[in-house]
């Protein structure tokens, strides 16, 4: 009984230790998602989106009534008798059209404040992509450099063998040992190097900095350029579609305060409470008093009109000519980015090239050297040759994600959930 226990003691902490595992292996997708839902950036804009809407009820909405209630004091006296209470009840009307102004005008600034929230949430991709990119990258570089280790050290009993079969100097051996140094070193500083970027990208997710970052996903440059118009296509930026909407709230806001500059209409009514006449009896003795009111204000201070309507048209230009500029810089971008993005291709291409015909060197000059025929220093450079161009491999595909990354962010494409 007590080793029954035991065994589901330990097979319930093993499933706890499984499920946290599995929990770890989060691929970029679900990373992203992570990033997505709980990015304090992103809260922050989309209760900045919330607020806004909220903005739309308040400005829409007829002002409230007033009520004059007057009962103490000396009151007028009537043909049908004393006064002795008075009710004034009104409610002031904005000019036609008012309150639909200033209502389409709020939902505009809303729109353009959920367009700061996707313009956001598609920053926050591209700096989760871009910073899981460079982590691939130390982690490749890393495997790399420990597979090059055991590679050394079969160049070390290589050297050491023709050492003591009197076909080789002991230089050789010295020489691996140099490069074997010289690379455990340079694995260390990656590996101190890796921690900052997992700090940086566990905040990016809003989790414990100390979080495990699992790299499983092979990164990839599999988009298709395609000759197309991408200028076009950055219309739909949510940076350009927001300032369209700010632009149009201005305009609103301007007509908002052309029909402010124009008279309320108010409706009431005066109601007075009589009491009865003891002196004599007149008709209607003690008859409450109903009485229909209609009151108009009378906007003469016309500077303050004018100088909001001036405000809104002033703010209206702005915002085209902040749309002209952001345009610009994002045309600018694009085209640097398709540049970064086609480099990297070629790049791969050519290391892959390069490297197909040194692995078939290095083999040649292993076996010239084994046959006592080749020089040892051609094995260790053709080898750092062949360690240079994996290392340059793995930055091109970080670099080709990245700009694909930000390609995408460019041209916002929604198609997929992230964009990947």
């Amino acid at each position: 009984m007590k080793n029954i226990k035991i065994y589901t003691l330990c097979f319930s902490v093993l499933m706890i230790l499984g499920i946290q595992n599995m929990k770890a292996q989060e691929s970029l997708e679900e990373y992203l998602e992570i990033a997505v839902n709980n990015n304090p950036k992103l809260k922050s804009e989309y209760a900045q989106f919330e607020a806004a809407m909220r903005k739309s009820p308040q400005v829409s909405s007829l002002p409230d009534p007033t009520l004059t209630m007057s009962g103490l004091g000396r009151m007028v006296e009537t043909r049908v008798g004393a006064q002795e209470a008075r009710f004034n009840i009104m409610q002031m009307f904005p000019w036609f059209g008012t309150l639909k102004a200033r209502e389409n005008a709020a939902n505009l600034m809303a729109e353009a404040k959920f367009q700061s929230y996707l313009n956001s949430q598609n920053e926050l991709i591209f700096e989760v992509k871009s910073a899981y990119a460079e982590l691939y990258n130390l982690s490749e570089v890393i495997k790399i450099k420990e597979e090059n280790l055991g590679i050394l050290d079969s160049y070390r009993e290589l050297a050491l063998s023709r050492f003591k079969s009197g076909g080789g100097a002991m230089v050789n051996v010295i020489k691996v040992d140099i490069d074997r140094d010289g690379s455990s070193t340079e694995i260390e500083l990656l590996k101190d190097q890796k921690k900052p970027l997992e700090v940086r990208f566990n905040l990016l997710l809003n989790r414990e900095a100390t979080s495990a970052v699992i790299i499983k996903d092979t990164l990839n440059v599999s988009t298709v350029l395609e000759e197309g118009n991408y200028e076009e296509q950055l219309q739909n930026h949510p940076m350009i579609t927001g300032l369209k909407k700010q632009k149009e709230s201005y305009i609103a806001q301007e007509i908002v305060a052309e029909k402010e500059g124009l008279p309320n209409i108010g409706l009431g009514v005066d109601y007075s409470i009589i009491s009865k006449r003891t002196d004599s009896n007149p008709e209607g003795n003690g008859m409450d008093a109903f009485m229909p009111m209609v009151s108009v204000s009378l906007p003469i201070f016309r500077k303050k009109y004018k100088a909001a309507k001036e405000e809104a048209k002033f703010m209206a230009v702005s915002m085209e000519n902040e749309i002209q500029d952001v345009k610009n810089e994002l045309v600018s971008t694009l085209e640097m980015t398709l540049y970064e993005l086609k480099k990297s291709k070629r790049l791969i291409e050519l290391y892959n090239k390069q490297l197909q015909s040194s692995s078939q060197a290095n083999k040649l000059y292993v076996s010239s050297f084994s046959n006592a025929t080749g020089d040892f220093e051609e094995v260790l450079r053709i080898n750092q040759d062949i360690l240079m161009l994996q290392t340059q491999k793995i930055e091109a595909i970080k670099d080709g994600f990245i700009a694909n990354a930000k390609l995408k962010y460019l041209l916002f494409e929604t198609q997929n959930k992230y964009y990947k």
